[in-house]
């Protein structure tokens, strides 16, 4: 009898994508997902007897290895058995045989390539029956990404489109954005980002070993988003020039990046900023089958020496002095969750992970960030990983301000501590409104569970030795340094302060306000008030200054008093940057040594806003004059 081969193979696209929920990707090859069986038809150059076996082979990466899990050998059985690939009889009908492989729920993802091995009576016969696509599998219950609800993966899997918010804590605007996972060349482009790491580069083999595990893909993705270390996809640009390249601002979409990125032989794409890099970042999780969604924080912490706080020195105006400060707060700030299981932390700190693929701290040398556990961030478990220390301060850090003297003495000043981490915001669930998780990341601001929660972090970050009222704070690497009362508020002065617009600020008109103060004694009051004024980006950064005058202020008992201020058009138009941002400050001495620092972001407005209701939401639409 003639040797039994191979003559078709009938990969069953529909059925599978179906099954899968992978229809939608474009790929000429299947696209399946690990933990879940697909089907293939054989078209045989004979009707196989009971002697005869099929014995499959599953290989992905350079040089595959069973001992790496990169390989598998099996062969049919009547049933699906074991802990590792199978393969098992669906029907034959004369010279055709439909079979049904699975793979284990925590298989390497990746592009595969599959080959059969036919005997009978002494007889082989091999052939490469293809490539196929495995990915990750929320779906599958057994798999460490596997996400209970359906709608929930409709949203975070299967959503090619978003919302990003940004702006300012008082101002919240939507931008709608094309995550386009299931684009044209998305799928390859998410896997050569893969293979354009820095770890694929030095050791493949073992790189596409730990493909298996979504902590590790994470975190390489977190770090290739950004062109920093590894020419990865997108490259940052703060200062508000973008010659050469796109305004961050006039992205609306991943694809065009990720493709212009791919054309240009991974040359990495000008310019981003942070929503452009998590937005980017999602697309890419998202494709490669992990939930994700983009996450905004408003007054974001950025604490350059981890300390828990945001040190902000200024001078006697209320300007930053940019030399001497390290630490910075964002108007805002945008990363990333994706819902996975941590087997390195164990089953309480499972579900959303912080990731961040904007490069503003190195974490192990590198230009990434996380995951970190949502959970572990609201509890104050710092020491866990990944970079624990760095997102906390993100959402919680303490915002203390210093006032700088000449003779390089600082004064602590008071202002509010509790401005970092507002309005934590993702797009809802099924609809375009925006949804609060801000009590996700921390507890009820200013409660006795969140000053606890802050006094575990600062113990589990440092060994801490209070001496009087300076606290002696050792580092874990093992430098020390002096930190003021760092959990004890500054005593309230006895006045307050507060800016408050006097009409909407709309760009190419002045801008009215007034510093409203109020005496809250029953004594006559003298205050210095210092203004100052300045363009800035939305990192807080300033630009150029725009107002510089003071005044003298007689405040009596209980007294309230304006100060108006009115900033022409003329003089801030030529310094305004794309973020259309100004920051206002107010420096008040008052007679007996109290200081007052009072600020305001204000964000000119070029459109109209247009409030609908969303039945039990709260969410903004926006449209364009």
């Amino acid at each position: 009898m003639a040797g039994i081969r191979v003559t078709k193979v009938d990969w069953q696209r529909s059925r599978n994508g179906a099954a899968h929920h992978t229809q939608e990707y474009p790929c000429p090859e299947l696209v399946v997902r690990r933990g879940q069986s697909f089907s293939l038809t054989l078209e045989l150059s004979r009707a196989p007897d009971c002697e005869e076996t099929f014995i499959f082979m599953v290989e992905t990466g350079p040089r595959a290895s069973e001992a790496l899990h990169t390989k598998a050998v099996f062969q049919t059985s009547e049933l699906e058995l074991g802990e590792g690939w199978t393969a098992a009889k669906e029907a034959q009908m004369e010279n055709t045989l439909t079979v049904s492989l699975a793979s284990p729920p925590n298989a390497v993802i990746g592009r595969y390539l599959l080959s059969i091995r036919l005997s009978s009576h002494r007889k082989h016969s091999n052939r490469r029956l293809g490539e196929f696509v495995l990915l990750f599998n929320p779906w599958c219950a057994e798999d460490d990404v596997f996400l209970a609800s359906e709608e929930e993966r409709q949203e975070y899997v299967l959503n090619d489109s978003g919302i990003i918010f940004r702006g300012v804590e008082k101002h919240i605007r939507a931008q709608g954005w094309n995550y386009g996972q299931f684009e044209e060349d998305i799928l390859n482009i998410c896997l050569s980002i893969l293979d354009r790491s820095p770890g694929h580069q030095n050791n493949p083999a073992t790189d596409v070993s730990c493909r298996h595990d979504p902590i590790y893909v994470t975190r390489v993705i977190s770090a290739m988003v950004n062109s920093n270390n590894d020419r990865g996809v997108v490259q940052g640009q703060w200062q508000g020039k973008y010659d050469g390249g796109t305004s961050p601002l006039h992205w609306r979409g991943s694809v065009a990046i990720l493709q212009k990125w791919l054309k240009g032989r991974y040359k990495p794409v000008k310019y981003g900023q942070c929503w452009v890099f998590a937005g980017v970042m999602c697309t890419v999780l998202r494709c490669l089958g992990i939930a994700t969604r983009v996450v905004s924080n408003f007054n974001s912490a950025h604490d350059t020496d981890q300390n828990l706080s945001v040190d902000k020195y200024v001078d006697s105006f209320g300007r930053t002095l940019e030399d001497l400060t390290e630490d910075s707060m964002w108007n805002f700030h945008v990363w990333n969750e994706s819902w996975f299981a941590r087997q390195d932390l164990g089953p309480s700190y499972n579900g959303w992970q912080v990731l961040d693929a904007t490069p503003q701290e190195e974490s192990e040398g590198v230009f990434q960030c996380g995951p970190a556990s949502v959970t572990a961030i609201r509890e104050g478990d710092v020491h866990l990983a990944h970079d624990g220390p760095f997102v906390f301060a993100e959402v919680n850090a303490d915002y203390i301000t210093w006032l700088w003297h000449e003779d390089e003495s600082r004064e602590r000043v008071y202002s509010n501590t509790k401005k970092i981490g507002r309005c934590i915001s993702t797009k809802a669930v099924g609809s375009d409104s925006r949804v609060d998780i801000t009590d996700l990341y921390k507890y009820p601001e200013g409660s006795r569970k969140e000053r606890q929660v802050y006094s575990k972090a600062v113990k589990r970050l440092f060994s801490v030795k209070a001496s009087g009222r300076r606290t002696w704070i050792r580092r874990a690497g093992g430098r020390c340094l002096w930190h003021d009362d760092l959990l004890e508020p500054t005593t309230k002065p006895s006045i307050t302060g507060k800016f408050k617009l006097l009409e909407p600020p709309m760009l190419g008109h002045d801008l009215r306000l007034a510093l409203c103060l109020a005496n809250l004694t029953s004594r006559v009051q003298q205050v210095r008030v210092n203004l100052s004024g300045a363009t800035i980006l939305y990192t807080r950064k300033p630009v150029a200054e725009i107002l510089h005058e003071s005044h003298a202020v007689r405040l009596g008992r209980q007294e309230e008093k304006r100060i108006p201020i009115t900033i022409s058009y003329s003089k801030y138009k030529e310094d305004l940057t794309e973020d259309k941002k100004i920051l206002l400050a107010a420096m008040c001495l008052v007679t007996k040594g109290e200081k007052l620092l009072v600020e305001k972001d204000i964000t000119l407005e070029d459109f109209i806003t247009i409030k609908r209701a969303h039945p039990g939401a709260s969410g903004e639409g926006l449209s364009p004059v």
